[in-house]
């Protein structure tokens, strides 16, 4: 084998190598587009579910509608906490934006990308194997033709060494020797013809090596680096954008993050510590100070101002001989439940403000009904002009129900405000505290001034409210704080005898429940708060307002019930 065919085979290897390598190389760098195409997905998925786990968080933290959570939004930290969970929300959005962003300027794009270099790729190794099948079958067949050139040119010698021979042989006929000499010849025509076939073969493979070596396959190449440098590109600039759309949400999640700081500013303590106030003030007046009993000289026992005497005696209930305990408001335990409509187990200044609250609301409602009938009203009318677009009838009987409901919400509205004027004027005005008797008493100037100027107020322990009976009867009942507990050590003595005006139902500790008419003893005459104690058998004793009671103070009870039973005219006596 000469020296031009084995260079020519190494170089036909060598290319064939450098294909596969270039092959390999081209796949791995798709591989890695679909690599970080991946990784940028995922990215996106985690931007998506944090966003999503932000969202939810913020959306679990809101304030339920009409809940107490709602009613917190008065203090500035619970609205600084609010404003937080919005610019959260906010803040999560931005994050959706992110992940929106890496799905359409990169996942998308890379994607589509990735098809058409696959594509192209593919295209360029198929235009390469071609070029290389081509200048092998070019080879091929200059080595046929070599092969025929060298085979005949051996013919053609054989032929004439045998026709030499033929005729230098004098035994031979001539005719042989024609023969031999025709054959030999036709052999060198034949080498001829190979020799110029194999010369035409060799000086065209010669041009489509030379095309092969240095455009087509050169042109290839350059073909695929291109490609290849315009993936390394791509994939950069992905990197970049991946850079990009997170610097671009930036802005507004500072902006989310100054409003985060912002409400923490807006945080006023002091603010919110007056709230507390204002929603818990009750609108009693402290109790009056408690005066010095000096028990080293004799005293009087005098009926209070907040007493009633009556001219009339009353039979005196059976005298008991112990009595309950119970803790008295403030520190009582509430009952639990909604309370009454009228919102009487609160204290006169919360009292106010639910039932203001309520009145609003029910003006909401009927403004509400009201816009309602004015728009039906209007609908009628156009239907009562254009008869073609409706029934005028058809709207009356939801006209009928709106003006029932507007009228029911405007009872409601008048009994609330009703009780709202009752507590408003029932409200104590700020004056110096009324000062505490402990059995120092004083009688009455005028019993019939004070029973018609008597306030209105019927507070229970709890500052809960009755209904109003008589508006001569009624005496005003200051608001103070009772003793803690009842005297756990002695029994007080009974200083009188009582007889229900009005019934009153004691739901709180410390109080006792009185059916109107009923006669009790009085064990501990009215302080001031407008509360008398009072004890109806052994197990049962405990405070009833004093503007519900006729009080007789006397040093016998049996003379009370003798003058009640025999129906004599008796007037009450001061206790010595």
């Amino acid at each position: 084998m000469d020296l031009g065919k084995v260079e020519t085979l190494v170089k036909a290897q060598q290319l064939r190598d450098q294909f596969d390598n270039l092959e390999k190389h081209t796949q791995w760098g798709i591989d890695f587009v679909e690599k970080y195409t991946k990784f940028v997905k995922e990215r996106s998925e985690i931007e998506i579910n944090y966003a999503k786990q932000i969202r939810n968080l913020s959306k679990k933290y809101q304030p339920k509608k009409n809940s107490k959570e709602e009613e917190e939004n008065k203090y500035s930290s619970c609205r600084a906490f609010l404003s937080t969970l919005n610019e959260l929300n906010d803040y999560a959005g931005q994050h959706e934006l992110i992940a929106e962003n890496l799905t359409s300027q990169i996942i998308s794009e890379l994607t589509r990308y990735t098809q058409e270099l696959k594509t192209e790729r593919k295209s360029h190794f198929h235009d390469g194997r071609k070029a290389q099948q081509h200048i092998e079958n070019s080879w091929k067949q200059l080595e046929s033709s070599k092969r025929r050139f060298e085979r005949d040119c051996k013919e053609a010698d054989r032929a004439q060494q045998y026709f030499e021979k033929m005729d230098a042989d004098i035994n031979v006929t001539k005719a042989d020797v024609e023969k031999a000499r025709q054959q030999a010849q036709m052999r060198h025509q034949m080498a001829a013809d190979s020799k110029g076939e194999y010369s035409s073969y060799l000086q065209k493979f010669n041009q489509e090596q030379n095309e092969h070596y240095y455009t087509l396959i050169p042109h290839i190449f350059q073909k695929i680096q291109e490609m290849e440098e315009r993936r390394i590109e791509r994939v950069g600039e992905s990197m970049k954008t991946f850079a990009e759309v997170d610097r671009q949400v930036l802005p507004i999640v500072s902006k989310c993050l100054d409003g985060m700081t912002k409400a923490a500013e807006s945080i006023e303590p002091k603010s919110d510590s007056k709230q507390v106030v204002e929603s818990y003030k009750s609108g009693f007046e402290p109790p009056g100070d408690v005066e010095f009993e000096d028990y080293s000289q004799p005293m009087k026992r005098t009926v209070s101002e907040s007493s009633l005497s009556n001219s009339r005696g009353e039979a005196k209930p059976e005298k008991p001989s112990s009595k309950s305990k119970g803790k008295l408001w403030p520190f009582i335990k509430k009952n639990k439940g909604s309370g009454p409509e009228d919102f009487s187990h609160l204290p006169p200044e919360q009292r106010r403000k639910k039932l203001q609250a309520k009145i609003d609301d029910i003006n909401k409602e009927i403004q509400k009904e009201m816009d309602q009938k004015d728009a039906l009203t209007k609908m009628k009318d156009v239907y009562v002009k254009n008869p073609q677009m409706g029934d005028p009838s058809s709207v009356d009987p939801r006209l009928a129900e709106i003006s029932q409901t507007i009228e029911k919400l405007q009872f409601e509205a008048q009994k609330f405000e009703g009780w709202l004027a009752e507590v408003e004027g029932r409200l104590p005005v700020k004056s110096d505290p009324p000062r505490r008797q402990s059995g120092l008493y004083e009688t009455q100037n005028n019993i019939q001034t004070t029973v018609n100027n008597c306030a209105q107020d019927r507070e229970s322990p709890d500052g809960s409210y009755t209904e109003e009976q008589s508006s001569e009867t009624q005496i005003k009942v200051p608001s103070t704080e009772f003793d803690d507990e009842f005297d756990d050590e002695e029994t007080l003595p009974t200083i009188g005898t009582c007889k229900a005006l009005y019934p009153f139902e004691g739901h709180n500790e410390g109080t006792i429940s009185v059916a109107e008419g009923e006669l009790l003893y009085v064990i501990e005459e009215d302080k001031g708060d407008g509360w008398t104690r009072v004890r109806r058998n052994e197990e049962e004793e405990g405070y009833v307002p004093t503007s519900y009671v006729e009080v007789f103070l006397d040093t016998n009870a049996k003379a009370d019930i003798f003058c009640v039973h025999h129906s004599v005219n008796c007037s009450p006596i001061t206790a010595v």
